[in-house]
């Protein structure tokens, strides 16, 4: 019903920025809370941030002053800028999204495939 797919992923060294992207397409009502999340390699999936419907955002601490979530909802896409990159910020990322299809039927949760980011020199 309702596909994420991310883009951007890319080797970077350290210091540098990055961007990605996630584009929401399908049988798409309403899109509440769009985020990305992050699993490192040999390592549990973790929260990176998030933007709601109004704008407002919340950041991971490990990733805040750095990287920045914005949106934009005429093409139903979400954004990732990162800055001042590190090693420790290798990892599939994951786009999320909280899609109403139908108003009959309560949002539900959605998730990308990922794209794979590699900090390294």
């Amino acid at each position: 019903q309702v596909q994420l797919v991310e883009s951007g992923g890319d080797l970077v060294q350290p210091g540098g920025s990055l961007t990605l992207s996630c584009a929401a397409s399908g049988s798409i009502r309403i899109i509440y809370d769009m985020g990305w999340y992050r699993q490192p390699p040999g390592k549990q999936r973790e929260f990176v941030a998030v933007i709601t419907g109004s704008g407002s955002t919340i950041y991971a601490d490990s990733v805040k002053g750095r990287f920045t979530i914005s949106r934009d909802n005429a093409k139903n896409t979400v954004y990732l800028q990162m800055n001042s990159l590190n090693p420790e910020d290798t990892a599939d990322y994951l786009c999320n999204a909280v899609v109403k299809v139908s108003r009959f039927e309560s949002p539900n949760n959605y998730w990308g495939q990922g794209t794979q980011v590699t900090v390294s020199s």
